[in-house]
């Protein structure tokens, strides 16, 4: 028997399922939006599967809002007069670990609504399965805190140690990993929305 699935997982199937309703697409037409598969939306509508940052950054356009509204409740996602303000024991992991691929991520901008980018705190695998490459639409910025991180972007291989930083299009496929025990870096993606 499948344990349940965590809360916030749990919350993102819900959200997106209920949003879809809201605009009355199909399961179908939401498929042809994203480019992925029926049986994948099935899947993370139903809680079995959760998906990366950018694939559900790619769902929340083709939805016509944001990954806030997504991870939250319509209470939760509140709004600070232009202002969000997030604490540190306030920060809540979300879609956790790239997320099958052991990439932790801790929103650090969790409650504002509308947002034109995605901030995270972001732990990196010390292991990755060779094959796996991550790459959506829109741009990255990452900026390494704390460990060596092996990064990979396109044919590009580099390590990049504390107070590094990069920019680049997320449409290469990308991936890193940490060197000599853990690795961290706030990591900011900006998808535009459709027609932007």
């Amino acid at each position: 028997m499948s344990e349940p699935a965590p809360a916030v997982e749990k919350l993102i199937g819900t959200r997106i399922a209920e949003r879809r309703a809201e605009l009355g697409i199909t399961l179908e037409r939401l498929a042809a939006a994203t480019g992925f598969s029926k049986g994948y939306l099935s899947k993370i509508e139903n809680s079995r599967k959760v998906p990366p940052i950018g694939s559900l950054s790619r769902i929340a356009a083709a939805l016509r809002t944001d990954i806030t509204q997504l991870l939250h409740t319509p209470a939760e996602a509140g709004e600070g007069g232009g202002l969000s303000v997030v604490r540190v024991g306030e920060r809540r992991p979300v879609v956790r670990g790239g997320t099958a691929f052991g990439y932790d991520y801790v929103s650090l901008a969790d409650n504002r609504r509308g947002k034109k980018m995605e901030p995270f705190l972001f732990t990196f695998p010390s292991q990755i399965d060779k094959y796996v490459f991550f790459e959506h639409d829109g741009e990255e910025f990452m900026f390494v805190l704390s460990g060596r991180v092996e990064w990979q972007a396109g044919s590009r291989r580099l390590v990049l140690e504390p107070g590094d930083s990069i920019y680049f299009d997320a449409r290469l496929p990308h991936r890193g990993r940490a060197l000599d025990g853990e690795a961290t870096a706030v990591v900011v993606t900006y998808s535009p929305k459709p027609g932007e």
